[in-house]
């Protein structure tokens, strides 16, 4: 086939510089993941939770993460694993452990159940290193980007695929996402998100793919239709030769999704596949849907899509495009409930809400992007809802951090990070711009649940923060503004701001830290 996707592609993504080798930070108390924002058929068959209930783990490199599985009391105790950073070839290596099962060259999830891996903080990249899931359940991947690995050249990791599911896997939801390669087969790559040999119960939601000559399959052949109910919906494709996806038996149902430039063929149903195609937004493309490159007939069901500038070919041999006119030659019944957004607010909504670093933000079907449920924010949340503060709310007891030291990012000339302990109001820190962060620490554990942050006067609005325990990066609240942020007590040595949006530049007299 042809591979035009490699003369459609912007520059490169940089690739990271290399991370320690190691590093694992525990958290203090066990964590129960969000489980409401699980959809699709990740919802059936017992439903996906992840880690929900065991421990939350800090990652910085891939070593990190085989530890934090080959860590645990066995292979299906429940984890969280928080990854930040840029996970590689030079930071990942084989873990042994009775609880695990890993590889040097790939992120391996391998007989294993209950993991959650989620990227917070800055973010988490996985770069030319896949995720590789095997003869394992229950598993979540959450806000993570994953780009250019390859099955040929160098380096080479997990066949050339970005997520690839294979050997009676169950019970998968892959959400908010962003997978993306730099070519075709030609160039080195395979597929973004494989699934084969009795791969069921599946979600890919708010992702993107781009970027790639296949964007991914159900089935690894004609023969191998042991796998199926999969969801894909509210993901933007763009800039794909094939395989969006390609289907082999089994039943997918797609919708809400946005298709841009698929330079050959787009949803190709094979071998019995049947697909439930609902309101998306196909543009610029070719061959949307149908059954392609084979005489093995697949079907599928269509209601509410919109075909924006999409050319369809003529129907011979082994192409059979749906098109011009795409209706529907079977039924697909659908277990579990949803909402469609208009095929019209497809490419708006999805814009704003699909692929990492986007804060995890959904639709509720009235074409309006929303925050993650404020009632269930759980460790896969790395950006919880705001916390507003309280000013009317002055803490009582002692300021802990008089007495206790200061550091920081961003720091403007003429300004201290120590000047936010030292009690008085007169002196500040600011960052160098609008933003930057500032920390309070003690030599030992030292337990806090409420700060108040303390402007100086003539200072820019703090548009948005996050407040973070820096021993294992977990958000303990966010928001706008200055004043009173409560939240669960909790024993830390480190605690943070993290100034992430601003009105001028913000100046902090003091940040005082109360236990109750």
């Amino acid at each position: 086939m042809r591979r035009t996707v490699a003369v459609r592609l912007s520059a490169l993504l940089a690739t990271g510089a290399l991370a320690a080798a190691t590093g694992v930070a525990l958290s203090t108390s066990s964590a129960s993941a969000a489980t409401g924002g699980v959809t699709g058929y990740a919802t059936q068959n017992g439903g996906t939770t992840g880690g929900a209930g065991g421990q939350t783990v800090r990652a910085t490199t891939g070593t990190a993460i085989h530890q934090a599985l080959c860590g645990r009391a066995s292979s299906s105790t429940p984890i969280t694993i928080q990854v930040e950073g840029t996970i590689n070839h030079g930071n990942t290596t084989k873990v042994s452990g009775g609880s695990c099962s890993t590889a040097a060259d790939r992120i391996e999830l391998k007989q294993i159940s209950n993991v959650t891996i989620v990227g917070v903080g800055n973010g988490a990249v996985f770069d030319q290193l896949g995720i590789h899931i095997r003869e394992s359940s229950n598993i979540i991947i959450q806000n993570v980007t994953i780009r250019n690995v390859k099955k040929s050249g160098s380096p080479t990791s997990n066949g050339g695929d970005a997520i690839g599911m294979e050997s009676d896997v169950r019970n998968v939801w892959v959400d908010h996402t962003t997978l993306e390669a730099s070519g075709g087969e030609s160039e080195g790559y395979d597929g973004l998100f494989d699934m084969k040999d009795n791969t069921q119960y599946v979600t890919l939601s708010y992702s993107v793919l781009r970027n790639s000559g296949r964007g991914g399959l159900i089935g690894s052949s004609e023969s191998d239709t042991s796998n199926g109910y999969v969801t894909f919906h509210h993901n933007l494709y763009e800039n794909i030769d094939s395989r969006t996806p390609l289907l082999r038996g089994g039943i997918a149902h797609i919708y809400n999704n946005h298709y841009r430039n698929l330079n050959e063929s787009g949803i190709n149903s094979r071998a019995g596949a049947r697909a439930k195609v609902d309101n998306n937004y196909f543009e610029d493309s070719k061959d949307v849907l149908g059954t392609f490159y084979t005489d093995a007939a697949g079907y599928w069901q269509v209601s509410g899509n919109i075909f924006d500038n999409v050319t369809w070919s003529s129907r011979s041999g082994d192409t059979n495009p749906a098109g011009p006119n795409p209706t529907s030659n079977t039924s697909v019944g659908i277990p579990y409930a949803y909402t469609l957004d208009a095929a019209t607010c497809v490419p708006g909504v999805v814009g704003q809400t699909a692929g990492a670093n986007k804060g995890l933000k959904v639709s509720d079907g009235s074409c309006t992007p929303q925050n993650p449920d404020p009632t269930d924010p759980g460790p896969t949340d790395p950006d919880p809802d705001p916390t507003d503060p309280d000013p009317t709310d002055p803490p009582t007891g002692t300021n802990l951090s008089l007495g206790a030291g200061a550091d920081g990012s961003s720091k403007a000339s003429g300004t201290s990070y120590g000047n936010v302990v030292d009690g008085s109001t007169s002196t500040y820190w600011s960052p160098s711009g609008s933003t930057g962060s500032v920390s309070v620490k003690w030599g030992s554990a030292t337990k806090v649940s409420k700060v108040n942050i303390r402007q100086a006067s003539g200072s820019g609005t703090i548009n948005a923060y996050r407040l973070v325990n820096h021993d294992t990066g977990a958000v303990l609240a966010s928001g706008s503004g200055a004043g009173v942020i409560g939240f669960s007590a909790t024993s830390l040595k480190k605690i943070t701001l993290e100034i992430t949006s601003a009105s001028g530049t913000p100046r902090i007299a003091e940040f005082e830290t109360y236990a109750g």
